[in-house]
C-alpha cells in the first residue's frame, strides 16, 4: 500500500472540476483509493476516492491538507498521479 500527505492547491479546494479529476483517475486506476481530510492533526474518516461524491463530501478547500491511500497492481504510479493532481493548481 502507498500511503501520501500533501497539501491541495487547487483554488477550490477538491470540489467540483478537480474531485471529478481525481475521482476519475482514481477508478481509472484499478486500485482501491481511500482519502481523508486532516485538520488540525486529526484525521476525518477515510472515504472512496474513486467516488465524486464522497470526495466532496469531505469538504477540502484550498490548503487544506490530505492524507491518501493507494492499494492495488499499479498503485506506485497511482499515488504519483493522484499526488501530482492534488497538488496542481491548474483546475
Amino acid at each position: 500500500m502507498e500511503e501520501f500527505r500533501t497539501v491541495v492547491a487547487s483554488p477550490v479546494g477538491l470540489h467540483a472540476r478537480p474531485a471529478s479529476l481525481f475521482s476519475r483517475s482514481a477508478k481509472e486506476s484499478g486500485c482501491v483509493v481511500r482519502l481523508a481530510k486532516i485538520s488540525n492533526e486529526t484525521t476525518s474518516e477515510f472515504v472512496d476516492g474513486t467516488s465524486i461524491l464522497r470526495v466532496m463530501t469531505l469538504g477540502v478547500k484550498f490548503g487544506d491538507e490530505i492524507v491518501v491511500q493507494v492499494e492495488g497492481e499499479n498503485e506506485t504510479a497511482a499515488a504519483q498521479l493522484l499526488q501530482s493532481l492534488a497538488e496542481s493548481a491548474d483546475h
